[in-house]
C-alpha cells in the first residue's frame, strides 16, 4: 500500500476488511474450482515418512485410514500434531495476562467501519486495555480486554494460546471496561458470543524436515496485533505451493523445498517480534513513517533478498531480487485499445521473464534467451518482451509497449536487462545486461538440470 511516491508498493486497492469466516469461504470456493475439497470432521493422528513418501493415518466418521502422500504441510493450528510428530522446537512464552472476547453491540456516535483502541498505562506499562474491530451490523463490534481475576483459568503446561475453556465472560464483565475506557458513554447489549483466551509468542527452530513441513499457526504464535497471522500463514502456503508444484513434477532442483525454511523464518522472527512488541508498547510507539507502518502491516514489504536461490547481475536501481514485483499501469499491446497491468500478465502462476529493450543498451539474443528459459524450466515459464518502441516485433514473443514509461522508471530498467518473476509474485533474479550465461545459472537453482514440460 502507499501512494504514487512509492512507487513499488503504491497500492492498486484500497483496504478491505473481511472476517476470517468469509475469508476461509473464498479460499474453499476457489479450491472447489480447482477442483480440490476440504474433507471437515478428518483427523490426522499420525504419520510416519521416508524417502519416497508420508504415510498418514486418519481418523474420519467413517473409522480410521491409512492413506499415502508425497508430501505434507501441517497448517494445524497452535496445538499442531504435525510439528510434534516432527519434533520441532516451540519456542517462546505465554503472556501472564489473559484476555477476553465479546461480539456486542453498541450505540455510541462514533463513525462506523474504524477500529477502536482504548488503553490505559501507569509508568510506562499497559495495565487495561480496550480494542474494538468493526463487524457487519449497526454498531457491531468484536470487544478484547483484559480479563478479570474471577475468570482466571489455571494453566495446563500445554501451550497456552487461543480460546479457554472456563467460564465465558458475561455482558456485565465487558460493560465494566468500556465504562472505563470507551471514547464516550455507551452500554453494550446483543451480545451474541464471549470467551477467554490467552496469548502466547512461539516459533519453530524449523519449518520442516524431509517431506512434512509446517505454516500458519504450526509454526509461529503470536499476539494478534495487526492481524498478521493469517496473512503470514497464507503468505507461507503460496511460498510453499510454488516450490511443490516444481516438486510434485519431478523438475524441482535438488534442495529447492528446503528454502521454505531459509526464506520464511525470518519472516516468522519479524512479524513475532513485531506484534509481540506492539502488544506490550502499542503500534503508536513505533517511529517510522506511517506510510511505511501501514505497507509493513499489509506485509508488502516482506522480501526474501537473502535467500540462497535469488541472484543479481544488476544495479541498486529498482527492485532487488527478493523483492515483491511492483505493478506498473500504462502498458499497451498492438490491437488492443486499453491499457494493461504487469499484475495481468503475472497472474499466470509460472515464472515470467520480463525482458527490456530499448536504446540505452545491447540487447541479448532474445530469441535464444527465450529457448534456454523454455529448455531449462521444461516450458514453465513466459516470456514478455517490454519495450518503448511500438514497432518492435520479435517472432514468439509477446511485446508489450511502456508507453508511459512506467515500467522502465519502476524497475530501473535499461535495454538489454531482464526480470524474473516466480509464481509468488517476488523477483527472482534481474540482469542488466542479461545474458545467457547468468540466466541457466540462476535457473539451475530452481530447476531441475532436466526439466520435462509439464
Amino acid at each position: 500500500v502507499g501512494d504514487s511516491s512509492h512507487a513499488w508498493g503504491a497500492r492498486i486497492f484500497g483496504f478491505v476488511a473481511l472476517p476470517q469466516n468469509v475469508t476461509e469461504h473464498l479460499l474453499a470456493e476457489r479450491l472447489g474450482r480447482l477442483g480440490g475439497r476440504v474433507e471437515r470432521g478428518v483427523e490426522m493422528v499420525g504419520f510416519d515418512q521416508d524417502a519416497d513418501g508420508v504415510t498418514v493415518r486418519l481418523a474420519g466418521p467413517d473409522g480410521e485410514e491409512t492413506t499415502r502422500f508425497a508430501y505434507v504441510v501441517g497448517a494445524d493450528g497452535a496445538h499442531s500434531r504435525v510439528r510434534a510428530g516432527l519434533g520441532l522446537a516451540f519456542a517462546g512464552e505465554a503472556f501472564s495476562e489473559e484476555y477476553m472476547l465479546g461480539d456486542v453491540e453498541v450505540d455510541w456516535s462514533l463513525p462506523p467501519g474504524y477500529g477502536i483502541r482504548s488503553l490505559h498505562q501507569t509508568e510506562g506499562r499497559t495495565d487495561d486495555a480496550l480494542v474494538c474491530i468493526p463487524l457487519p451490523g449497526v454498531g457491531r463490534y468484536r470487544m478484547s480486554m483484559f480479563a478479570p481475576d474471577d475468570l482466571a483459568t489455571p494453566a495446563d503446561g500445554a501451550v497456552q494460546h487461543g480460546i479457554e475453556g472456563g467460564r465465558p465472560p458475561s455482558l456485565e464483565h465487558i460493560q465494566a471496561v468500556i465504562d472505563r475506557l470507551a471514547p464516550e458513554p455507551t452500554k453494550a447489549h446483543h451480545m451474541r458470543w464471549s470467551s477467554v483466551f490467552r496469548i502466547s509468542h512461539r516459533l519453530v527452530d524449523r519449518y520442516g524436515v524431509g517431506r512434512v513441513f509446517v505454516a500458519g499457526d504450526a509454526a509461529h504464535i503470536h499476539p494478534p496485533t495487526g492481524a498478521q497471522g493469517m496473512n503470514t500463514g497464507i503468505q507461507e502456503g503460496v511460498n510453499l505451493a510454488g516450490k511443490h508444484a516444481l516438486a510434485g513434477q519431478g523438475a524441482a532442483a535438488d534442495g529447492l523445498l528446503a528454502r521454505y525454511h531459509a526464506e520464511r523464518l525470518p519472516v516468522g522472527e519479524e512479524v513475532v517480534g513485531r506484534t509481540t512488541r506492539h502488544a506490550r508498547e502499542g503500534i503508536e510507539n513505533d517511529p517510522e513513517d506511517p506510510a511505511v507502518v501501514v505497507r509493513r502491516e499489509a506485509q508488502l514489504l516482506v522480501n526474501y533478498r537473502d535467500s540462497p536461490i535469488v541472484g543479481d547481475t544488476g544495479s541498486d536501481h529498482g527492485p532487488h531480487p527478493g523483492d515483491r514485483a511492483p505493478d506498473c499501469r500504462g502498458l499497451r499491446r498492438a490491437q488492443v485499445n486499453f491499457p494493461l497491468r504487469l499484475f495481468e500478465l503475472l497472474a499466470d502462476p509460472h515464472h515470467a521473464l520480463l525482458l527490456y529493450a530499448d536504446e540505452t543498451g545491447p540487447a541479448p539474443d532474445l530469441v535464444e534467451v527465450d529457448d534456454v528459459l523454455a529448455t531449462l524450466t521444461g516450458g514453465r515459464a513466459r516470456t514478455y518482451l517490454i519495450t518503448p518502441d511500438p514497432e518492435l516485433s520479435v517472432a514468439g514473443l509477446p511485446v508489450i509497449v511502456d508507453a508511459a514509461g512506467e515500467f522502465r522508471d519502476t524497475y530501473g530498467a535499461v535495454g538489454g536487462s531482464g526480470y524474473l518473476v516466480r509464481p509468488d509474485g517476488y523477483l527472482g533474479f534481474r540482469a542488466a545486461p542479461l545474458t545467457t550465461t547468468a540466466l541457466r545459472r540462476h535457473l539451475l537453482l530452481v530447476f531441475a538440470h532436466r526439466s520435462s514440460p509439464p
